[in-house]
């Protein structure tokens, strides 16, 4: 039982770490200039929601919940529809649908749930990350890419 007892402390101390890398994520979102790292937020997010989608399926495996939140659709200033977001348009329709269903599984209790609607708000992180650094380089607020080099 004692096995059982430091896996749980394990998966609960990840599920922590796991938050508090989403909270970062988001904070960096919050108050950000319109600026260069805009690419690098969206990456970080991803990256994050990537993580939450893992430690939830973790947790349900281990037979926990997650705690319903109706807070879960709380964006960002600078993610949200109407301010100027840089970015293909149909990338972040794409965005703002995988928000929704984040927000609407974060309501419930399902941690399956909550995994998936991560995943694909992952997907569209990382998406329109890789379609704003490439807007930014053809600005040139970006340095350009440099060539691989043949070996």
């Amino acid at each position: 039982m004692a096995g059982h007892d430091q896996d749980a402390e394990r998966l609960q101390a990840e599920f922590g770490a796991v938050q508090n890398r989403w909270l970062d994520a988001v904070a960096a979102h919050r108050m950000a200039p319109p600026d260069h790292g805009f690419s690098a937020r969206l990456a970080a997010l991803a990256g994050a929601a990537r993580a939450e989608a893992e430690i939830c399926r973790q947790a349900h495996a281990a037979g926990y919940g997650w705690p319903p939140s109706k807070s879960a659709g709380d964006q960002p200033y600078e993610l949200r529809p109407g301010t100027g977001r840089r970015g293909p348009q149909a990338l972040w329709q794409t965005f703002d649908a995988a928000v929704v269903q984040l927000t609407s599984a974060a309501a419930t209790s399902d941690l399956l749930l909550v995994a998936g609607a991560n995943d694909a708000l992952a997907d569209a992180c990382e998406a329109l990350s890789e379609a704003v650094v490439q807007e930014d380089r053809a600005s040139g607020l970006l340095p350009a890419a440099q060539a691989r080099r043949a070996s």
